[in-house]
């Protein structure tokens, strides 16, 4: 019987020492393969183009993106990552997974980036935009934006190019290609332009082009999106009536300086075809990146006999309109006087 009981008591330990370890390793397991693993406080990780393997790993470590880097370097080597891992923009939440975070790593889960621009001026905000929200940078799409080729195969030269990018929000995957971003805008402008815009635009004898470039003018020049209609007919019908659209926006875009708060005779002396004092009809391409409303503006203007306009004198952003070279001036005379009692001198 004694010989029976030191048996029995040994077969127990190795029971203890076997559901133990047992234990262990399926703790273990939990923590490296299924317990929630970040640690960082970022909202996303990036898996740069043709990153290396063992990159990625050590940015993982370095940027504190895992509470464990032991357990995800094992559970990457189970998972087989260092054969699969692909680039983008990959959400991270507290309660993600060491399995989940290296399941998408490697199926390329990763989440769009909901691009969104609008008010931009110039090529190079535009560009600086792309860059901020997409791994390639902002040079790259500039010398696109400024592509003569690149803006002829989609319909546009190069200084009407900027027309083609309708402002909105996009979903576009942070690591798609430069020239994949932009014929994907190419896909949205043709979307845009719809037959209804189409026969709008006919109807004005206008292309496409055309009235997004006047279009940019009425967003330059309106500070309420419901007084577009109004500054959109007044242009129309100057430019019916064969009249300079003498636009203080062309003129600040011509000169090449924003900070232009009243516009003087000698700015617009300058020589440039932007400079709609000097130059008939409308410029060659957009002095900014024109709204959706804008454009709508145009094709959807008010029917008046308006063609002079100048600012309230209340600063309100509103414009007071005018038939007659007389009543213009009443109008001028009043703004003059109140940029005077502000000090606005240029």
């Amino acid at each position: 019987m004694s010989e029976n009981r030191k048996k029995n008591s040994a077969l127990k330990v190795i029971l203890i020492i076997i559901l133990v370890v047992g234990l262990a390793v399926a703790w273990i397991g939990y923590r490296a393969f299924i317990a929630s693993s970040i640690a960082t406080s970022e909202e996303y990780f990036y898996v740069h183009t043709d990153e290396p393997y063992e990159s990625v790993i050590k940015r993982i470590e370095d940027e504190g993106i895992v509470k464990n880097p032991s357990y995800f370097n094992y559970v990457a080597r189970a998972m087989d990552l260092q054969t699969g891992i692909k680039p983008g923009r990959y959400k991270l939440s507290k309660d993600l997974s060491n399995r989940r975070f290296i399941g998408n790593l490697r199926g390329g889960y990763q989440e769009a980036v909901p691009f969104r621009f609008q008010n931009l001026r110039l090529k190079e905000n535009f560009a600086g935009a792309l860059g901020k929200n997409f791994e390639a940078d902002s040079t790259t799409f500039l010398n696109l934006l400024n592509n003569e080729a690149l803006a002829e195969k989609y319909g546009f030269n190069k200084d009407n190019f900027f027309l083609m990018f309708i402002p909105n929000t996009y979903e576009i995957y942070w690591n798609t290609k430069p020239e994949e971003i932009i014929d994907r805008f190419s896909k949205e402008y043709a979307k845009f332009w719809n037959a209804d815009r189409k026969a709008k635009a006919a109807a004005l004898n206008m292309t496409p082009e055309e009235v997004s470039v006047l279009a940019s003018i009425v967003k330059g020049e309106a500070l309420h999106v419901d007084e577009m209609p109004e500054i959109a007919g007044l242009y129309i019908n100057r430019l019916k009536r064969g009249m300079l659209l003498q636009a203080d926006p062309t003129v600040i875009f011509a000169n090449n300086d924003f900070t232009i708060r009243r516009v003087l005779n000698r700015h617009l002396t300058i020589d440039n075809p932007y400079n709609t004092y000097r130059y008939k009809g409308l410029p060659p391409g957009p002095i900014m990146m024109p709204s959706i409303a804008s454009i709508d503006a145009v094709l959807n203007y008010n029917q008046h006999e308006y063609i002079y306009m100048c600012a309230k004198d209340d600063f309100s952003g509103y414009h007071n309109f005018a038939k007659t070279v007389a009543e213009h001036q009443v109008n001028a005379r009043k703004f003059q006087q109140a940029l005077d009692a502000r000090n606005i001198k240029k």
